[in-house]
């Protein structure tokens, strides 16, 4: 890497650049995690649990069989073959949630379905497929349903192999012990953390909710997907991007369609979603150009003679829009609005922008409204070699962050696409961002990099 870039850069009109490290701390400085609240399990999946939940009964409750097949005393199948089986009496079943049980005395056997409770005096299972099923023919591939032959239930049975004591029986407690420590507060609630709640009878759990998030894209040249584009107009990708992002953070998102260039019908379409948001994320609108009407609408309500970069009094919060020192993303707004200082994000319009300030400062945020610890907010990083034909531009002063594919096997990464603000398609593509910090001007092939993993 060779390096040529001042520490403090300014931009025209003598404002300071903001870092990325700064931006993200004032950020994660001001959201704070959601108030937990009692949720129903399903209701509960993806949220993070709050307190340590302990086993209350030992899983599983009782001795119980993980075949179908017979319980048996092991003498009385001990030596047992095809050629000399153990002939046993059949004194009754065993199914599932079975409430009396036969006992099994010398010389006898209980039919038993999987999961159902070793009857007493059995001390192992004998599969179904080591016995004769109670035909008096070979080996039996299955039991008969107790429906269409309830006299399987007795009779004999021909018990063609040995089993040892405790054979293909599930102790009471080999899951978890009551007493044991269940689930950790801080834990992530998925499928299989769901299953363990339900299974030790929790049917209710406290956790912090998934955060709402609202993500509105701005621009009067923006037409939804499945309509027709008239001159000058382009899809609307920003909002469904980045409302994707959220779910995949772990938000529950709603996306607004896009708002036209126009700070009255911005301000009054924002207080209309406050009312359903823990954040709101908006994109475009927040360069120097003369349509962008985010900062317009959200800096001509309270101090609007506060000069650019400097915090600005908005409905009982504050806003503030800065550059940052990166590409892409430089345009950057952020602050609270609204009675609740309901956070605001606003990213900048170019697509390729748009998503890496998500990454980089909205899931941050999301992640911290959850409640998740601080090694889980951002995304994972790891050193990687670059592997390229030529090497990597970077603007001096600036923390660039390129789309690549990671090779985790060699340990190298590859740039996909260009560097422009606008390539979807190479993002399409990429499953990491490289990073070439703010002194580096030019990145050779083979020099290690930071990269960020998206997957």
């Amino acid at each position: 890497m060779s390096s040529s870039a001042p520490q403090d850069p300014r931009p025209e009109g003598g404002h300071r650049l903001w870092s990325v490290d700064e931006h993200l701390a004032d950020i994660l400085s001001a959201v704070r995690p959601l108030e937990p609240i009692e949720l129903q399990l399903l209701d509960a999946q993806g949220c993070v649990l709050v307190e340590d939940v302990t086993v209350p009964v030992a899983l599983p409750p009782f001795d119980n069989s993980s075949m179908d097949g017979y319980a048996v005393r092991t003498a009385d199948v001990q030596g047992a073959s095809e050629e000399f089986p153990a002939v046993l009496t059949v004194v009754g079943d065993v199914a599932a949630g079975s409430g009396e049980l036969p006992t099994v005395g010398p010389g006898e056997a209980a039919r038993i379905m999987t999961g159902a409770p070793l009857p007493p005096g059995a001390e192992a299972v004998v599969p179904v497929e080591w016995t004769d099923g109670g035909t008096g023919g070979g080996a039996a591939a299955g039991m008969t349903p107790a429906s269409a032959a309830p006299e399987r239930a007795g009779g004999e049975v021909r018990v063609h192999r040995a089993a040892e004591a405790r054979a293909h029986v599930r102790a009471r407690g080999s899951d978890v012990q009551a007493g044991d420590l269940a689930l950790a507060a801080g834990t992530v609630l998925g499928p299989p953390q769901i299953a363990l709640l339900a299974a030790i009878g929790r049917g209710t759990v406290r956790v912090r909710p998934r955060p709402r998030v609202v993500v509105m894209s701005t621009g009067s040249e923006l037409v939804q997907p499945g309509e027709a584009l008239a001159a000058g107009t382009i899809y609307d990708s920003n909002s469904f991007a980045l409302a994707a992002a959220a779910r995949d953070a772990g938000a529950i998102a709603y996306r607004v369609g896009a708002v036209a260039d126009d700070a009255d019908t911005l301000r009054a379409t924002i207080e209309d979603q406050l009312i359903r948001a823990d954040l709101l994320v908006t994109t475009g609108g927040v360069s120097v150009g003369a349509y962008d009407v985010v900062k317009e609408a959200l800096s001509s309500v309270g101090q609007s003679d506060a000069g650019e970069g400097e915090g600005q009094d908005v409905d009982g919060g504050r806003m503030d829009f800065r550059k940052l020192a990166m590409q892409p993303g430089k345009p950057q707004g952020f602050g609270t609005i609204g009675p609740d200082h309901t956070p605001l994000l606003a990213l900048p319009g170019n697509p390729v922008s748009s998503y890496v300030s998500f990454e980089l400062f909205v899931r941050p945020a999301i992640r911290a409204l959850m409640g998740l610890p601080e090694s889980e907010v951002r995304r994972p990083s790891v050193r990687a070699v670059l592997s390229a034909d030529k090497a990597l531009g970077s603007p001096a002063g600036r923390r660039q962050f390129l789309r690549g594919t990671y090779d985790a096997e060699s340990g190298t990464v590859s740039p996909v696409g260009g560097s422009g603000s606008h390539l979807i398609a190479a993002l399409a593509h990429a499953d990491s961002l490289m990073v070439v910090p703010e002194d580096v001007t030019s990145v050779e092939p083979g020099t290690e990099l930071e990269v960020i993993l998206l997957g």
